[in-house]
């Protein structure tokens, strides 16, 4: 199959080829020519407004529901979501049942990726059963292509487990994943512990409950070295502290959430189930901490933080309803509305070795790895605009910037049906 991509700009600091215009030729998954102009016959040619070309995406925590929940979301449709959303690769959770702590829960999941354009990269259970008590076979999985280990969203309770699983990985390379969220000093909490929580009589989950965890975690890694990932950090003081092990040359690397760096508790004006997530929606002061951090480089990557629910989770009052957002569809419009295009892409494609995920440049020899869309055409995101089964979104009603045109990756691409 080929593939012929017309007057497209190329988006990638790195590169010498940065925001020139260029044809794109691609034949069997391989780009076999760059240039001004390409005339030649191929099975595929796109040709789109504005078209903008850059590395794929990568998503650093996505949830489904397959195996178990596949009414949340199935594997398929949500590769295909992946996909139309500009993302190539993403690190898939252990959130479903049964769970991913064997050698054959985490092939399972790279299979079904095999024949897709977005790469499946799993995130296996840290410990048998999401137990918290006993490591689960994390060798074993690594040989099946898990990339990482964390029992999702549940922090590490015993610090006897975080130290040897820190010492165990370090012998393989494997990064340990600590949700930073104090079970005890969180019980309860459904938003952030501040005048809001006061004001609205809702139980509060207060700042301290992730840099209390964080600051042991950070203790441990210079104790016993290793590798570990903290996702979704939510406060200044955990920006503080991240940048505080990195200065120490420790290795840590963080995520945070993209509904935690466009909303503050603030936003949670009229109890909108759908802005309920774990770790909570925190001040305006935090957001802009985040946000800075992320420019920065102290947070090394951004997520959708994806979590699709069914629709009766939802459909409660905001103390009774499940937390989580689904996110993938909505993140270039809403990065475009907070960072510049170079920095948006930037942070899309930044970092993908340390989950053993290939980075490939944009020149002639690589393969194909690509994601394509046009970094100005505005309009406001609806229910009409999701293309995941589950609807559970915080992001309805935003105004974005920026739309998505499908991707190219693994011999296969993949449009979206909304915008081609």
């Amino acid at each position: 199959m080929s593939i012929l991509i017309k007057s497209a700009t190329l988006v990638d600091s790195k590169s010498n080829l940065n925001f020139k215009k260029k044809d794109i030729l691609i034949k069997d998954g391989v780009i076999i020519d760059i240039a001004d102009t390409i005339d030649t016959n191929a099975s595929q040619i796109f040709d789109f407004e504005n078209l903008h070309v850059s590395k794929g995406w990568m998503d650093t925590s996505v949830s489904f529901g397959e195996p178990g929940y596949e009414e949340r979301e199935n594997i398929s449709n949500g590769l295909l979501t992946a996909a139309s959303s500009g993302f190539t690769s993403i690190l898939l959770n252990p959130d479903c049942y049964p769970l991913v702590d064997t050698h054959s829960s985490v092939e399972f999941l790279k299979k079904k990726s095999l024949n897709s354009t977005t790469r499946i990269y799993p995130i296996a259970n840290l410990t048998s059963d999401s137990n918290g008590k006993d490591l689960a076979s994390l060798y074993d999985m690594k040989l099946a292509g898990a990339v990482a280990y964390g029992d999702y969203k549940k922090s590490i309770i015993d610090s006897s487990i975080l130290k040897i699983a820190l010492e165990y990985t370090k012998t393989f390379g494997g990064r340990v994943v600590s949700f930073c969220q104090d079970e005890f000093l969180s019980q309860n909490g459904v938003i952030n512990e501040s005048i809001v929580s006061t004001e609205k009589g809702l139980k509060g989950i207060p700042n301290i409950s992730e840099s209390i965890n964080m600051y042991r975690n950070s203790e441990m890694l210079s104790y016993t070295g290793g590798r570990i990932h903290i996702p979704y950090v939510n406060t200044k003081k955990g920006v503080d502290l991240i940048r505080e092990a990195k200065k120490r040359n420790l290795d840590i690397t963080a995520s945070v959430s993209l509904a935690n760096i466009v909303f503050s508790d603030k936003d949670i004006d009229d109890y909108n189930t759908n802005l309920k997530i774990i770790p909570p929606l925190r001040s305006e002061i935090d957001s802009n901490s985040l946000k800075e951090g992320l420019i920065d480089g102290t947070i090394d990557y951004l997520t959708s933080m994806h979590e699709p629910l069914n629709i009766d989770t939802k459909k409660v009052v905001f103390d009774d309803a499940t937390p989580g957002s689904i996110g993938l569809e909505s993140v270039f419009g809403l990065m475009c509305n907070n960072f510049t295009l170079e920095k948006t892409i930037d942070i899309l494609t930044r970092k993908k070795s340390i989950f053993e995920v290939q980075d490939q440049e944009i020149k002639v020899g690589s393969h194909a790895d690509l994601t394509l869309f046009n970094p100005d055409k505005s309009y406001k995101f609806s229910i009409d605009h999701i293309l995941s089964t589950s609807k559970n979104c915080a992001f309805i009603g935003s105004k974005l910037k920026g739309i998505v045109y499908g991707s190219v990756n693994n011999e296969n691409f993949t449009l979206n049906r909304l915008w081609t």
